[in-house]
């Protein structure tokens, strides 16, 4: 253990949704491997995202993370009763009142830094105030930002060229202005409303708000890797002038399969951990489609019905992650039967994509057209986060998708490519790797800071 004299102390808020806590909570235990004091800090109802896998590597591992809670406004801001996190809103007025809440943290917020005393905060992207709290405090404010560089770089262009002024229709094409590294092409409709500045004014506001945190902070951290996206990184520093750490992938720092280190992640799983290991195990090597649309995607029962259609008519094993539902109707007869599910995440594999909302049609770009590893599903129109929306797409276009990434030469040509970056973020992360020397460079960075 390091003196306490000598040991920094970094504070860790993340945004209350599962696709953000998760990785913050992964980073926390990073910087606790280079015998760095982390603090998560987070409200009541979200505590058992972190506990248990805090528990296990403080014990364990012999890791320091602590875990402090404050309370979540949801009173003040209108919302039910223990309404903590994103993934449990229906509306977009709920959406307002929910980052409203988010707002009213930053006072108990400041009582409790005042408490702790960190040398660094490190903040989602989406709490814009925490820049201004860590100046009060008069220590380095850093940005989580979980999406890609490409993503960034996209919406960094969209807003200064603003292309889609010239188009007519929704489904006319272009091409992402500004010099990119690939010639990135959008329909209208696949862009995200905020970056067109349309939407809810609240939200409008709320992006510009984040926008000017993420300039005003001491840099932003990404959990990507270089070789990964090289050219996008690059431009993110050159061109758009951020400070910025690749310091991922997280999950490949942990993912133990001795530990069942991903179950601890998250939600729990209706599916018992052993019995779904014991079923993976009897399968053939790249033989199991593992399918999960994420947490705040809401669908139809007619969508999920094309779903499971789909998968019935590949003919292959496979793992299907939904979110639970009490009315089944969109289950064919049988179904239930010849699935499991769980939680978890599979690298080294091609992907189909299905973009929803958020920035998921830029990501998708990476996927399909730069690291050429996935095929889209073919959905063509950004959604909101909210609300259950009718079928959008058909389940001749999902089995058509699922076969091209399992049969044939393409499908092995994209397995092949996908194992390369799976080699290398494992590489990223090794000792001297671009992104264990990001970290490092990081580290010494805050060092010098606190003296």
């Amino acid at each position: 253990m390091s003196s306490e004299q000598d040991q920094l102390h970094i504070v860790f808020l993340p945004f209350m949704a599962p696709g953000h806590m998760i990785p913050i909570m992964d980073m926390a235990r990073l910087f606790a491997t280079r015998k760095i004091k982390s603090t998560i800090v987070t409200t009541p109802a979200n505590v058992n995202y972190f506990a248990e896998t805090i528990q296990i590597h403080t014990q364990k591992d012999g890791l320091e993370i602590d875990l402090l809670t404050i309370k979540f406004p949801y009173d003040e801001a209108g919302l039910p009763k223990g309404c903590e996190n994103a993934d449990s809103l229906t509306s977009t007025e709920m959406f307002s009142r929910f980052f409203k809440a988010i707002d009213l943290l930053q006072q108990p917020f400041t009582n409790l830094l005042q408490k702790c005393q960190p040398n660094c905060l490190v903040a989602d992207h989406f709490i814009h105030w925490a820049n201004s709290v860590a100046i009060e405090f008069g220590i380095p404010c850093l940005m989580f930002h979980g999406s890609s560089y490409l993503s960034r770089c996209i919406t960094y262009n969209l807003l200064q060229y603003k292309p889609h002024k010239n188009l007519l229709n929704d489904s006319d094409t272009f091409v992402v202005p500004g010099d990119l590294p690939h010639k990135i092409k959008f329909t209208k409709s696949e862009l995200s409303p905020y970056d067109k500045k349309e939407g809810p004014i609240f939200l409008l506001e709320l992006m510009d708000k984040i926008r000017d945190a993420m300039k005003a902070c001491n840099g932003v951290i990404m959990n990507s890797y270089y070789e990964l996206e090289p050219g996008y990184a690059d431009y993110y520093a050159r061109v758009m002038g951020m400070k910025h750490w690749h310091i991922g992938p997280f999950s490949l720092y942990f993912n133990r399969r001795e530990d069942n280190e991903a179950f601890h992640r998250g939600k729990n799983s209706s599916m018992d951990i052993n019995e779904c290991t014991r079923w993976l195990d009897e399968k053939e090597p790249d033989s199991v489609i593992y399918v999960c649309l994420g947490s705040m995607s809401n669908l139809s029962d007619a969508q999920l019905h094309e779903i499971a259609i789909s998968l019935e008519a590949l003919g292959q094993n496979f793992i299907l992650v939904v979110r639970s539902k009490d009315n089944k109707e969109w289950v064919p007869q049988g179904f239930e039967a010849r699935i499991v599910s769980r939680e978890g995440v599979v690298s080294g594999v091609p992907m189909v994509t299905w973009p929803f909302h958020a920035e998921q049609f830029y990501n998708e770009k990476l996927v399909t057209d730069v690291l050429k590893i996935g095929v889209p599903v073919g959905a063509k129109k950004w959604v909101p986060r909210v609300g259950s929306h009718n079928i959008t797409i058909g389940n001749k276009e999902i089995l058509n998708a699922m076969a091209k990434i399992s049969i044939g030469e393409e499908a092995q040509d994209m397995r092949k490519r996908a194992k390369e970056c799976k080699e290398m973020a494992r590489l990223a992360i090794s000792e001297g790797g671009s992104s264990y020397s990001h970290l490092s460079a990081l580290i010494e960075e805050l060092k010098a800071h606190k003296r």
